[in-house]
């Protein structure tokens, strides 16, 4: 069988205040073709479908949209919810859409969903293991709670629980943080790594669609993937190639797994210089100034209202920051400051000197002065 393996849709997103929905809807088309192009048996979709609980109007209606055309096209499709989702939501009326080969797994009650694919003579058994944490398993278990003190002993007992026939093929979905995975800013951490997970819980299956991780990866072993974002969803991601997974499973043999990697219509990137090089038409014209920007301005002195002048070349910029001698230098004070003999100018410039890794000028100097001297008489 060939599965299609996607992830971390966080349909709704906005970047940076900027809705997402427009690039969302045209790279959700671009896998439909994908998935009609590669004679898809299924989509495996691990979590986070939404980028919150409760999703706005329009991103529910961007999914139906999705579901829809997969439906009309007789993809059975497979969802679990991330920890973005709310599993309850996500699986209103799923009883009905399974009549249009849409199965999206309800909050887990302690009983993962189990669906046999393929032909008769290999079988392939689909798991479906929503996002879980420790403290619902040991509602769901307390006669084990004891024994349920992370993430990985959460997983390792659902998984128990499945009773899996390691002797057959096995399939899992599951949206999970595993241990080994490197992360991107755009996603949740917990403090300490208490959400990781061992990939040792993993073992009774033949491939593992992972979702939670931002990065196209594998994990421990090349069937424990993560096929990452269809899109890119923060500046940390700039040098990711964005893929879909494709996989294709025959029992008895090693997984066969491809990236095809995905073009959106506008692309996230930075650019770097002077305020004037960026404005220069010979430096942007024949790029993507549409794109989705973080100005990087190499100026040491702060240009002013320089977002919104850039905004007139690069109109979907989202983020801009320097990079000087000002910004580029930690400064660390290393002594405490001796405030009973030194003059109120003179702690001032110290402090002025910390944050902008420079001294002041004479001119600063004498503006700093006129201030505190007309402070001091109004006191």
């Amino acid at each position: 069988m060939r599965f299609i393996h996607l992830s971390d849709l966080h349909i709704g997103k906005r970047g940076n205040e900027f809705s997402m929905l427009e690039e969302q809807k045209y790279i959700l088309i671009e896998i439909l073709n994908i998935v009609k192009e590669q004679k898809a048996d299924a989509v495996l979709i691990a979590g986070d479908v939404y980028d919150k609980p409760t999703p706005g109007e329009d991103a529910v209606k961007l999914f139906d949209y999705f579901l829809t055309r997969l439906a009309q096209n007789r993809i059975a499709t497979y969802i679990i919810s991330g920890n973005h989702d709310s599993a309850v939501k996500l699986s209103f009326a799923s009883e009905l859409i399974k009549e249009s080969n849409i199965y999206i797994a309800p909050a887990y009650d302690g009983n993962a969903q189990c669906f046999t694919l393929g032909e008769k003579d290999a079988p392939i058994n689909l798991y479906l293991l929503p996002f879980i944490k420790p403290i619902v398993m040991r509602h769901l278990f307390p006669e084990r709670a004891e024994e349920i003190k992370d993430y990985t002993d959460a997983c390792r007992l659902a998984i128990e629980m499945m009773q899996v026939d390691e002797h057959a093929c096995n399939v899992l979905v599951a949206h999970q943080f595993v241990t080994g995975a490197w992360r991107s800013e755009s996603e949740e951490i917990s403090v300490g790594g208490i959400d990781n997970i061992d990939a040792s819980v993993f073992e009774p299956f033949d491939y593992v669609a992972l979702g939670h991780i931002h990065g196209p990866q594998q994990v421990g072993r090349a069937s424990i993937r993560y096929c990452g974002t269809p899109l890119k969803y923060s500046f940390s991601e700039v040098n990711h190639k964005k893929s879909v997974t494709l996989v294709e499973i025959i029992p008895g043999k090693e997984p066969k797994i491809d990236e095809i990697l995905l073009s959106p219509k506008h692309d996230m990137r930075e650019i770097k210089g002077t305020f004037e090089q960026l404005m220069m038409k010979e430096n942007y014209e024949g790029t993507s100034t549409q794109d989705y920007i973080h100005a990087i301005l190499t100026d040491e002195d702060e240009v002013p209202n320089a977002l919104a002048k850039l905004r007139v070349i690069y109109p979907n910029i989202m983020k801009l920051t320097y990079d000087n001698n000002r910004t580029r230098e930690n400064k660390i004070m290393k002594d405490t400051v001796d405030v009973e003999h030194k003059s109120e100018l003179e702690l001032f410039e110290e402090f002025f000197a910390m944050q902008n890794n420079i001294p002041m000028s004479d001119k600063q100097r004498e503006l700093a002065r006129e201030l505190i001297e007309k402070l001091g008489k109004e006191v």
